[in-house]
């Protein structure tokens, strides 16, 4: 029997943000509150993060019995790594405070490592079940060239081992963890969600010209290997590169990195087939994303999972490295390409050839579409998510949980029952 859970998500990040964890945890929190049986009563999920906007409001409705709450700790800012650290046991004071008595959650699943250094420890003196999710351990942001906090390793290792259940956002996170010192059975495999209403094929289209699309969405341009895709394009004669990402469009002729971009670009005699749109708004990128004939996922280590993902909710075949949530997300020769890191001469004659088989193409069209829609919906990540919460709660006694219902429904009642007037 699946009872109805007063679930807590625990993220330290801004959650007002359009960066991965903040869209993934707000997404995650509205999916939670459907049953994983269609005759069950909507679970309860509140979102606890820390304040980050002096003007923000200290309760959000997110969706009917999802709500985010900002939690005061610390000054009302963004602030580094080392800065939030500092401020972590305020966090985990009023976690406490709050989960005290009527509060309570069933569960705690936290997100990212300094809300899980809060969390896990105010679950385990509370004795509520704890679940982790990491966003990206240390290892692999390293090795992406990405600044680590030095005690990073130690912490996300005793996290990890103390936790319930770890919920790894792919195979190659999954395998990271099991490293780091976490039994493997506490280890499951939930991958991030699309939004399908959002991302999907039919849509508003931004403009576009006679030549094949190329796109590339990437929050960093040099992480996101763009001078990669700049050597390959000039392999494929026919088409064009549209870039989005980096800074803001009206910054773009004083960016530096955009700059030796935009060079290098005019020494391969390939600027009059690229274009820079600079960062978009969420919501555009599905109208860029329906004029694409291929998407370019090229970073060679810790990709974001969610670029493939979007781009095949719209009906658009990668051409991704096998990295991170990249290698399981698109199926090579079904959905996309796989194609090896840095080797500009090879995708560009990947993309080349692919683009010349018109049969080809539209069959990986209609499959990523398909898996977009069928393996990474959100409301089967939720799903997932639950049945994961599921194998660590306790078990209810059958006495407990008929008491349980037949006060839920004599409350239900009362509700339904007039006030008197005197």
């Amino acid at each position: 029997m699946h009872r109805t859970l007063n679930i807590a998500l625990v993220s330290a990040s801004d959650l007002d943000g359009e960066h991965l964890q903040s869209v993934h945890v707000r997404d995650l929190a509205r999916s939670l509150t459907r049953p994983l049986t269609g005759d069950g009563e909507p679970n309860q999920v509140t979102v606890y993060t820390r304040r980050q906007d002096a003007a923000a409001r200290s309760r959000v409705r997110l969706a009917p019995g999802a709500a985010l709450v900002h939690i005061d700790a610390g000054p009302a800012r963004p602030l580094s790594d080392d800065e939030t650290l500092k401020h972590v046991r305020d966090f985990a004071d009023e976690l406490r405070r709050r989960w005290t008595g009527h509060g309570r959650p069933d569960i705690v699943h936290a997100h990212g490592w300094i809300g899980g250094l809060a969390a896990c420890a105010v679950a385990r003196e509370l004795g509520i079940p704890f679940a982790q999710s990491y966003h990206g351990v240390a290892a692999a942001e390293r090795r992406a060239g990405h600044p680590v906090h030095p005690h990073r390793d130690r912490l996300e290792k005793a996290i990890g081992r103390d936790a319930d259940v770890v919920l790894a956002g792919h195979t190659e996170e999954a395998g990271a963890v099991v490293r780091m010192g976490v039994p493997r059975p506490a280890v499951a495999v939930v991958p991030y969600g699309v939004d399908g209403d959002q991302f999907a094929q039919v849509g508003p289209a931004m403009p576009r010209g006679d030549r094949r699309r190329l796109v590339m969405v990437c929050d960093d341009l040099e992480a996101g290997d763009v001078e990669t895709a700049l050597h390959a394009l000039v392999h494929v004669p026919h088409a064009e590169l549209t870039v989005a990402g980096g800074p803001a469009r009206e910054d773009l002729d004083h960016d530096q990195v955009v700059h030796r971009l935009t060079l290098l670009a005019k020494e391969l005699h390939v600027a009059d087939r690229v274009i820079f749109l600079g960062r978009l708004p969420r919501k555009a990128l599905p109208k860029l994303l329906r004029t694409a004939s291929l998407a370019l996922c090229l970073t060679p280590h810790d990709p974001c999972p969610s670029t493939p993902l979007e781009a095949m909710a719209c009906g658009v075949p990668v051409v991704t490295t096998p990295a991170g949530g990249n290698a399981d997300e698109v199926l090579d020769r079904i959905t996309g390409l796989h194609v090896p890191a840095g080797r500009p001469v090879v995708i560009g004659r990947a993309i080349r050839h692919l683009l010349a088989e018109e049969t080809t193409l539209h069959g990986y069209s209609i499959a990523a579409a398909d898996r977009a829609r069928s393996r990474y919906s959100l409301e089967r990540i939720a799903a997932e998510t639950l049945r994961a919460y599921q194998k660590v709660l306790p078990v209810p006694d059958p006495e407990d949980t008929v008491e349980d219902a037949a006060e839920d429904a004599a409350v239900r009642e009362t509700d339904r029952t007039p006030a008197l007037v005197g």
